[in-house]
């Protein structure tokens, strides 16, 4: 499906890869997981339901990048940057496999992306600025939280979908690793009221995806 690019996703762009040259040695462009799995038939409620779950996904990438980016951008220190920066580049190969599935159902983006991307790219470096053993606590409190959400995607997608699956069983492989790595290098655990707070953010950006 052709997509067309607003100013505003032109601009997203070009700043998310201009940021993404700061990552030395980066892994990114492994194949999408879904490859092998055929392409089963969904009825057209399911097909526009997996297409929600996935535009949720998809904007949820977009919106962890920009995460991990601002947090980089404020690290102090070099060796926590790289490991956002990779980081980072793993959620780059999350986001094609979801802009490759949405493809697949007929459907795009979150029309609201660049919105995702500037907010969350604010709010991380905003964690950088506070410390890298409270930067890395952020991440791997996101990474809990994105993997819980992954699990009730899981859930609620529908039965026939089994590439929308592949794909999500992937990224929550990927998600709870970022989070332990945050752990294990120095992370500190978020007060109750911020993890609250996190929740709530997210719970706007799934309603407002899932729609648009």
């Amino acid at each position: 499906m052709d997509r067309h690019y607003t100013p505003a996703d032109q601009l997203l762009m070009r700043l998310h890869q201009g940021l993404a040259q700061l990552a030395p040695g980066a892994r990114h462009g492994r194949g999408n997981p879904a490859t092998q799995q055929p392409e089963q038939p969904l009825a057209p409620d399911e097909r526009r339901h997996a297409a929600g779950l996935m535009r949720i996904n998809h904007a949820g990438e977009v919106a962890a990048q920009a995460l991990y980016q601002g947090q980089a951008l404020t690290a102090r220190n070099p060796r926590v940057r790289e490991q956002l920066l990779k980081a980072a580049a793993e959620e780059r190969d999350h986001l094609r496999w979801c802009e490759q599935r949405l493809e697949e159902l007929g459907d795009g983006p979150s029309k609201l992306q660049p919105l995702w991307y500037l907010g969350s790219f604010a709010i991380g470096a905003v964690a950088g600025l506070a410390g890298d053993r409270w930067s890395l606590g952020f991440v791997a409190e996101t990474e809990k939280q994105v993997s819980e959400h992954l699990d009730e995607h899981l859930q609620r997608l529908p039965e026939p979908d089994a590439r929308s699956r592949r794909i999500l069983e992937a990224m929550r492989h990927d998600e709870t690793r970022h989070g332990q790595e945050a752990s294990d290098a120095g992370g500190a655990p978020l007060p109750r009221p911020v993890r609250e707070l996190m929740k709530r953010a997210a719970r706007v950006m799934k309603f407002g995806a899932y729609r648009f």
